[in-house]
């Protein structure tokens, strides 16, 4: 992605949206989707699967990643998170550090806010030995 593109918010909105309808929610009823654009131009997509054993839940922000991986790697320049309805939703702390790992802090979030924002003094791969 050229440094001049910008960014397709509304495709990602719809996408995110689009995502949560395949959630797997029976516990919260809170249905939510994570769309993103990696820095090929690639969208990726998840959804969050709730489990039984609340700790096991994942995140819509978790399958984004696995997707991002999945379908070929690369870096998070974008991310929109989203309810069934559409309506913004921030990523949790862990999510954070996932969209950290894979971005960095200076990926978008929502439109609004940086990753580094959301996770100021974020650990990151260039912090091990």
């Amino acid at each position: 992605m050229s440094a001049t593109q910008e960014i397709p918010w509304d495709e990602l909105w719809a996408a995110a949206r689009q995502a949560s309808a395949g959630a797997y929610a029976p516990y919260s009823n809170l249905s939510v989707g994570a769309a993103a654009l990696a820095d090929d131009g690639r969208m990726v997509s998840g959804c969050n699967v709730e489990n039984a054993s609340y700790g096991l839940t994942l995140c819509a922000e978790c399958g984004l990643v696995g997707d991002l991986h999945r379908s070929g790697g690369g870096r998070l320049v974008a991310v929109a998170v989203t309810d069934g309805d559409g309506n913004p939703l921030t990523p949790c702390g862990r999510c954070r550090q996932l969209l950290y790992e894979a971005g960095g802090a200076s990926c978008l979030v929502n439109e609004t806010h940086t990753v580094g924002r959301l996770l100021p003094g974020a650990f990151g791969p260039d912090d091990l030995p």
